[in-house]
């Protein structure tokens, strides 16, 4: 049936084969796939008379399985109670990088950034302008990276090539001819330089000329993209899409609910069968206020369907959910099983599918995007006097180590929290474990953004108990 729905997709010969595959997914991810069909579901036959088949009808009923399973991951990924800290030895780069990722809402942007990638890639875009840093989150739908051979997860260059009417391009101050007419829009990140190029038409023989005036130097000494693979697996460009397992099975379960709700219509209005309506004159009108009067061998009768087969149908879809959930690791936890508080280990343990997809996710978007992120901000103050928080930020170290330190998956309950409070303190006190171990580790639980400041402010603070202060 998938199949069946991407031929009704029209397909650009000018694009690579990623583009279309890419393009599809994307449709699945927005809810867009059916959107090719030529048929509603209520048609039933064309103006000539003819039976339209399902698989060119659009289903009235929309679940979203994918949008479901992608959006959970995510929020356990990059949540507001889940995203990560930098963690570093030297305090002021640990500083200047909670101080810009509140400042670049990098929160927000990591969570438009696993989201968009679900299909299988993303591109992080970061720019310093006016010392100040900014990043974004691009579709890789039209963009080609091209990597050193020499340096393999090093980029040489991006290019971002796509079609654009020429009223577009007319709106954004180009001096257009044909306002109707398709060009081709194209621009080149290289290690030195962002490369804009004059739009051309589609189809003319033409060689590409740079657009001077709007070319900009950022003078980096790399390309300001980070480019993000999804999950593991898939190819050198692209990594493995989140929801790619379950597409045929949700728009199976798509199918399934539209039938059962046209069923329940029918149910609600069923056709009236009359055999020898004699007495009947005129238009019949139906309710009943207006009695049939038929002969002595006339009937009348309602055709009328059984309420089993939408059950079964119901049944049907539960276990279609079921076997999507499970191909993809999405959270088949049901909570409204759960008659009381529950552990944060015991909800993890229920949610273990989820939590896998998302400890995956990690590795693409936290140890891989955040961190080449990261280390490329640690090069941009070697080129740039950065500003963040309104301050001038010296020169950060190239070599210092950065690392990341996640929070729990699920919140603890007062019983979690009391039990890890008197194992770090009999650790700490046996001096199996530092002070500051023991903090790190419950840090998140407590919003502890800073561990030093914080065993700082207990020293302080014991001081002024102890009278030494």
């Amino acid at each position: 049936m998938f199949e069946a729905i991407c031929n009704f997709i029209a397909e650009d010969q000018d694009y690579p084969e990623r583009t279309r595959k890419l393009d599809i997914l994307k449709r699945v991810l927005e809810g867009t796939l059916y959107d090719g069909l030529p048929y509603e579901f209520h048609d039933e036959r064309t103006g000539g008379g003819e039976y339209i088949p399902l698989r060119l009808r659009k289903p009235s009923v929309r679940y979203g399985l994918p949008r479901i399973v992608v959006e959970d991951s995510v929020a356990l990924l990059f949540s507001e109670g889940h995203f990560p800290t930098f963690d570093c030895a030297d305090g002021e780069i640990r500083g200047v990088l909670a101080d810009i990722v509140k400042e670049c809402r990098l929160n927000e942007v990591m969570v438009d950034a696993a989201i968009r990638g679900s299909v299988g890639s993303v591109a992080l875009l970061m720019r310093v302008l006016r010392g100040r840093l900014f990043v974004s989150t691009m579709d890789t739908l039209y963009l080609t990276p091209r990597f050193d051979p020499l340096e393999p997860d090093a980029l040489k260059s991006v290019t971002e090539k796509y079609k654009v009417r020429g009223s577009v391009l007319a709106a954004d101050g180009y001096d257009i001819s044909d306002l109707t007419a398709q060009y081709w829009f194209m621009r080149v990140w290289d290690q030195e330089w962002e490369r804009w190029f004059q739009p051309w038409p589609v189809g003319g023989i033409q060689t590409p000329s740079e657009d001077k005036a709007r070319s900009t130097r950022h003078g980096l000494g790399f390309v300001p993209i980070v480019w993000v693979r999804n999950l593991p697996g898939g190819d050198a460009i692209d990594g493995n899409c989140t929801f790619k397992s379950a597409v045929d099975t949700t728009i199976e379960i798509d199918y399934q609910l539209s039938q059962a709700g046209r069923g329940l219509k029918y149910s609600s209005d069923p056709t009236l069968l009359i055999k020898e309506p004699a007495g009947i004159d005129g238009e019949m009108v139906r309710g009943a206020a207006n009695a049939l009067v038929l002969s002595e061998k006339g009937d009348a009768k309602l055709l009328e369907i059984g309420g089993t087969a939408s059950q079964a149908v119901i049944e049907y879809v539960r276990t279609l959910r079921e076997f999507a959930l499970e191909s993809v690791h999405g959270n088949r936890a049901d909570v409204s099983k759960l008659s009381a508080a529950t552990s944060g280990k015991a909800l993890e343990l229920m949610s273990q599918g989820l939590v896998w997809l998302a400890d995956n996710l990690r590795v693409s978007y936290g140890e891989g995007a955040l961190l080449s992120l990261a280390r490329m901000i640690l090069r941009a103050s070697h080129r740039f006097t950065l500003k963040v928080q309104g301050r001038d930020v010296e020169t950060l170290d190239i070599s210092a180590r950065i690392s990341l330190t996640w929070p729990r998956w699920f919140a603890q309950t007062a019983q979690d929290r009391e039990a890890d409070a008197r194992t770090l303190s009999t650790l700490s006190g046996a001096g199996q474990i530092s002070r500051e171990t023991a903090l790190k580790s419950i840090a998140d639980t407590y919003d502890i953004e800073d561990v030093g400041a914080e065993i700082a402010r207990i020293n302080a603070e014991g001081k002024t108990h102890d009278g030494t202060g």
